[in-house]
């Protein structure tokens, strides 16, 4: 429901336009409560709102999108049985709400309101609260994308599998469900991110603009933080140990599903358990039915681990021919980038910079660049300064990653603050007389770096 609020809160005037004129009471409240809610002074909305609710209801939004904070305000001031009560009042307007208002309110946004009221006041059980969220995810996904809803959703499904009432193929489904639901939403952030940056670094953005940036920027670090927090309650049920049992034991009877074929090859190449037979045997299913893209990346991998170089070219070329989405494309070259990591540095960086060139808000190409720049600090100079200054390199990749994609600002901080301690220290740069001066590299790396001034 907050996000309803936006222009309600701008436009209390824009109420009244509503209003219906045959009620002047109605009206003559509605007008009072609203002044009131505008300065936070809840307390002395309540009354008048709670009038207006009880015999207008369908007068205005106002009712419920005001109501909403009135109430959450009670409910924060009350202590037992009036504690209840409110609560209750909450989850009433809730579903009061979508009957009066349809139009205004999305069935997601309404389910999950109720679903996190009754997780912070502890009413009903994880299955109830599950079963709600649930509901709403599978009758309205479009509309959810509350970040803390997206967790609730998947902590308690592992709880209720742990507590035995729910199978683990399920928890892998709903994973990947959520997941790539964070993965959409993020893209729409970073689509709009990627288009201010430009205007960001050339001073010509409004601060409209710059509002935005910040929101935007804000709410895709909040889409990292929950991700990250889903991947650790998944935590070891995806270890290879749970995986290859689980899917040796499934095989048979899904082998002719093409959703859970594809799905449980991602995961085994994700979870790195791609030396198991069950990866090839999963492999030449999909091959069967519908040979994709990811496909001949999942091949080129296998050929490339057993030394077939040009035969794993061969499936990187064809995977990328076949991929015409440029979003979808930067992935398959980050995955293959991510696969030479281990042999080819320059070829990795080669084909994770092609990654960014097709998507230039693909984070983890620069993350993976930066670190491709870490592990050559040895080769990459004569002297102890020199080696450490590729260090500069790397975080200042490793910077640009958190910015295209703030999701992934948790990692990239992580990283520069890693890169930045082992970088040469003020007094090394002091007692080399390097300070301002610039640092080639003669290796693979290339390029160079400005020394820092004291």
């Amino acid at each position: 429901m907050k996000k309803k609020f936006y222009i309600v809160a701008i436009a209390t005037l824009g109420f009244l336009g509503f209003a219906n004129a045959q009620n002047p009471e109605c009206n003559t409240n509605l007008s009072v409560y609203a002044e009131h809610v505008k300065v936070k002074n809840y307390e002395a909305a309540y009354t008048p709102w709670k009038m207006v609710y009880d015999n207008c209801p369908a007068l205005n939004k106002a009712n419920f999108v005001y109501g909403e904070k009135i109430l959450k305000y009670k409910i924060g001031k009350a202590t037992g049985a009036d504690k209840t009560a409110f609560t209750n009042d909450l989850m009433a307007l809730y579903d009061a709400s979508r009957v009066h208002f349809p139009t205004k309110f999305d069935e997601a946004d309404v389910l999950i309101d109720k679903a996190l009221l009754m997780n912070k006041e502890k009413l009903g059980s994880d299955q109830e609260i599950y079963d709600i969220l649930h509901k709403a995810f599978t009758e309205d996904k479009e509309n959810f994308s509350n970040p803390q809803a997206l967790y609730l959703y998947f902590s308690l499904l592992v709880d209720l599998h742990k507590a035995g009432a729910k199978d683990l193929q399920e928890v892998f489904d709903t994973y990947d469900d959520v997941i790539e639901k964070i993965g959409v939403e993020n893209k729409k952030l970073t689509d709009r991110i990627t288009q201010l940056i430009p205007k960001e670094d050339n001073g010509t953005i409004t601060s409209k603009e710059k509002r935005n940036l910040k929101a935007y920027t804000q709410n895709s670090e909040n889409y990292g933080k929950i991700e990250g927090s889903i991947d650790a309650k998944l935590g070891a049920l995806a270890d290879c140990s749970n995986l290859i049992p689980l899917y040796e034991k499934s095989f048979e009877a899904k082998k002719g599903d093409i959703t859970w074929v594809k799905r449980a090859v991602n995961r085994i190449y994700n979870k790195e358990c791609t030396d198991d037979p069950m990866f090839k045997k999963l492999l030449d299913a999909q091959l069967a039915i519908e040979p994709t893209a990811d496909l001949y990346v999942y091949l080129g991998l296998l050929e490339n681990k057993a030394g077939n170089k040009n035969e794993a070219l061969s499936n990187f070329n064809k995977a990328i021919d076949l991929e015409s989405d440029s979003t979808k494309k930067s992935d398959l070259l980050y995955k293959v980038a991510s696969i030479y990591s281990r042999t080819s540095r320059s070829s990795a960086r080669s084909y994770a910079q092609k990654a960014i060139d097709a998507n230039s808000s693909n984070g983890k190409a620069y993350l993976l660049i930066a670190s491709l720049y870490a592990r050559s600090a040895n080769d990459c100079g004569t002297s102890a300064f020199e080696k450490r200054a590729i260090y500069w390199k790397a975080a200042d990749v490793a910077r640009q990653a958190g910015r295209v994609d703030p999701s992934l600002s948790g990692k990239s901080s992580g990283a520069v603050n890693s890169y930045m301690a082992k970088a040469p220290s003020k007094e090394m740069i002091f007692s080399s007389g390097m300070a301002g001066k610039t640092v080639t590299f003669n290796c693979w790396v290339g390029g160079s770096v400005k020394v820092p001034n004291l």
